[in-house]
């Protein structure tokens, strides 16, 4: 319940309360934000009325000290938002701090420390393992044992909304020339992101009981892909310029706290885990996401992230087994999401092979010139209510000429 008027239904309620940062034409000084219904609480000039003791979290223009002020914080400040929204006590006290939604430009919410890649979901695995290996096994036989993933590129995470250039590389033509050049299949990758907010000591591992002390909250990512520069170069060390050329991630950062009546248990694991993955006795954290895509305004896909094999808490586990160190804004994204429906266009086109129909006409295999994708989701709340995940999205550019 709240004194607000916010509809039935609306993602961002009362139970969401995602965090973001922003500013507006009347004052242009990037600060913190909390978003409900449609509109947004300026959060650090609520505090320094109303909770003094946590300004100091909340100020500066990103969501860092934040992050790494550590899960006390986090689960104060959240209480004390609910309170102020569903009390009417607070209503002209709060009333003064909230700024339409429409007002606002987003920024990057919190500065990208490092960025990690996995390969979680099992159908999307096997899909392009039977693309590329007809005829073997197409999970390889590691896949089952622990979360496969890379290492990405940090300075080129940007915004929702924020252009994706056409990137150049090198490719093998389908005659086996190597040329240089725009990509021509560069594809999507509907993800779940993880924001990290309380650092690790190097050295140290974190196990699966320890995820929550870590990891701040989710996001929405597309993990842009040059499948042709991909597939040249990736052979022995794997991805590399056709993954870092952009990854796109929501400017909301729904907290883990959201979440909780979205936890599911994840599928059943058909090969035997060693202890520091074995989450059967610890907290389990597969998520009940459902993912929608649109190419140009059209639906192409609803992806569900319920039946991802390995969780957050696994990837996480796996990320610091070897004793390498969290950083506050680390990011790590879970992978293509390809439950019920594929979350990539290779696996939608079948590697190209049968061409996407659009309800104007139109005909697409990979992304052209102009297109615009948009990635939306949600998960289920309390009571039956909805939680939000905002929104990523982006609009190719033509390759820059070199």
């Amino acid at each position: 319940m709240t004194w607000l008027d916010i509809p039935a239904g609306h993602p961002f309620g009362v139970d969401t309360l995602p965090y973001g940062v922003f500013h507006t034409a009347a004052d242009p000084h990037p600060r913190v934000g909390v978003a409900v219904g449609d509109q947004i609480i300026d959060l650090p000039a609520a505090c320094r009325r109303l909770a003094p003791e946590l300004a100091g979290a909340v100020a500066g223009p990103s969501l860092d000290t934040l992050l790494a002020a550590g899960p006390r914080v986090w689960a104060t400040l959240r209480g004390a938002l609910t309170t102020w929204l569903s009390d009417e006590v607070y209503r002209d006290l709060l009333g003064g701090h909230l700024i339409p939604a429409g007002d606002a430009i987003m920024h990057l919410p919190f500065t990208v420390a490092d960025y990690v890649d996995f390969y979680a979901s099992e159908q999307h695995a096997t899909n392009l393992g039977r693309m590329f290996r007809p005829g073997q096994d197409p999970l390889t036989p590691n896949w089952k044992h622990l979360p496969i993933g890379y290492h990405g590129r940090a300075g080129t995470v940007v915004v929702s909304g924020t252009e994706v250039v056409r990137p150049s590389g090198q490719r093998r033509t389908p005659d086996g020339e190597i040329a240089f050049g725009p990509s021509q299949r560069l594809d999507i990758e509907a993800e779940l992101g993880y924001v990290v907010g309380r650092p690790s000591t190097l050295g140290r591992p974190v196990g699966l009981e320890s995820f929550e002390e870590h990891v701040f909250g989710v996001c929405l990512v597309n993990d842009w892909s040059a499948r042709d520069i991909q597939a040249w170069e990736y052979v022995p060390l794997g991805p590399f310029l056709g993954k870092s050329f952009a990854t796109s991630v929501s400017p909301w950062i729904v907290p883990l706290a959201a979440l909780e009546h979205a936890r599911v248990a994840p599928p059943a694991r058909t090969v035997p885990l060693l202890p520091y993955l074995d989450d059967e006795k610890t907290p389990q954290w597969g998520l009940d996401i459902r993912l929608e895509v649109r190419l140009n305004g059209h639906v192409v896909a609803r992806p569900s992230f319920a039946g991802m094999y390995w969780t957050g808490a696994q990837m996480l586990a796996h990320l610091t087994a070897n004793g390498a160190s969290l950083r506050t804004g680390d990011l790590y994204a879970s992978g293509t999401i390809s439950g019920g429906d594929p979350g990539s266009l290779i696996e939608l086109s079948w590697n190209g092979q049968e061409p996407i129909i659009l309800p104007d006409g139109s005909v697409r295999t990979f992304l052209a010139d102009g297109d615009e994708v948009e990635i939306t989701a949600t998960a289920p709340g309390p009571s039956g209510t909805l939680i939000g995940l905002g929104t990523v999205r982006g609009r190719i550019a033509a390759a820059t000429p070199i």
